[in-house]
């Protein structure tokens, strides 16, 4: 009996296990994963129409988010701001009488924010009062924009363009960083909602301004 015993304990341990035993473990081992994967896969298409909604519900708090640049790439954001700073300028003072733009030109940004930031260099020549005007029209227009690195110097021997006078104030060289923020992308914003519990999507403030 003992050699009848280790007989067929040698010829399971030959024959049965490596070519039956060992392939039906593998086979439900597959099986397992495979089960596993398609409840994964269940799971995450019951949650389409959930995903779907969420991502509507993203995309209309964008669009009705007034801080953001409208436009959609960098290139078309700073050539709006150029328009509209020279709009602010011109209804500051019309014909450019007593304040004009001496340079804007678009600055790459360096920085690495939440969002992607447009900034244009400007340099005016303008009287006091002038200055006061463009600078408030400028943040409290929409789309949002900020200014930065503002540098106020007085402009001595100052001429009112198109008259050869000298301005009645003396006028003053401003420089600042005009710029605004580029509205995200629907798949970079909704990550950053489902981050957030509270469902308004956070905008840049002045506290980000330089």
């Amino acid at each position: 009996m003992g050699l009848l015993l280790a007989a067929l304990a040698l010829a399971y341990a030959v024959l049965i296990h490596p070519w039956w035993t060992v392939p039906m473990l593998e086979a439900n081992e597959r099986v397992e994963t495979l089960r596993e994967r398609e409840l994964r896969q269940r799971m995450q298409l019951q949650q389409k129409t959930v995903v779907e909604q969420r991502l509507q519900q993203v995309r209309q708090q964008l669009a009705g988010q007034p801080g953001f640049l409208p436009e959609a790439s960098a290139e078309l954001a700073s050539a709006a701001l150029v328009q509209r700073l020279e709009n602010v300028v011109q209804q500051a003072s019309p014909g450019n009488r007593s304040c004009r733009i001496d340079n804007r030109s678009p600055l790459a940004d360096a920085r690495r924010d939440r969002y992607a930031r447009v900034v244009v260099q400007v340099r005016l020549r303008c009287g006091t009062s002038e200055t006061a005007t463009v600078l408030h029209t400028l943040e409290t227009g929409s789309p949002r924009l900020f200014v930065g690195n503002l540098n106020l110097l007085s402009a001595r021997g100052y001429f009112v363009p198109g008259t050869g006078r000298p301005s009645s104030d003396g006028g003053l060289d401003v420089s600042f960083d005009l710029y605004g923020y580029l509205r995200p992308g629907p798949a970079a914003a909704a990550p950053a909602q489902a981050r957030n519990a509270a469902p308004n999507v956070d905008m840049p403030g002045a506290d980000d301004a330089p």
